[in-house]
């Protein structure tokens, strides 16, 4: 199940005690918020952390767009964004609330960090050497294989 971006804004909200069962949420709080996760996600996809999330320009986000983050990675996303949230709101962060943001950014990071590296290739003009002159069609390096991916975010990744 995808999360919208309002569910994970809402839930930081909760997460600093003012969710939408004991408070009501004015639209400015849930535009702020808003903003506040879209900023935080383009920090971490600045930091190499890519999850997904659909980064648009600030103007053009809307709450009710899925984030398309994995499951995962949702305890990190809302307690990191409460913590971003807590003194817009005059909240202090619970020990509790840094130490779960802590944790959680710790298991993204560690399922991020899994990805391999690309591997340096020739270019095609480089002839292979000595050990390759009895092959007359292998004297150079194959033509190198093009790895660029776009990631969902519209980034080149090289």
């Amino acid at each position: 199940m995808s999360w919208t971006k309002r569910q994970i804004v809402e839930s930081a909200f909760e997460d600093l005690g003012l969710g939408a069962h004991e408070f009501d949420l004015s639209p400015d709080m849930l535009q702020s918020g808003l903003k506040k996760l879209d900023l935080l996600m383009s920090d971490w996809n600045g930091h190499g952390v890519r999850l997904g999330y659909g980064l648009t320009t600030l103007d053009y986000s809307s709450l009710s767009q899925d984030a398309n983050v994995p499951d995962w990675s949702l305890r990190a996303i809302i307690t990191n964004l409460a913590k971003e949230l807590a003194p817009s709101f005059g909240k202090v962060v619970t020990r509790e609330l840094k130490v779960s943001a802590k944790l959680a950014f710790d298991t993204v990071l560690a399922r991020t960090a899994n990805q391999e590296p690309l591997e340096m290739q020739f270019p095609e003009t480089l002839p292979r050497g000595a050990g390759a002159r009895n092959r007359v069609e292998d004297d150079y390096f194959p033509k190198p294989i093009d790895h660029i991916e776009i990631g969902p975010d519209g980034e080149l990744k090289i």
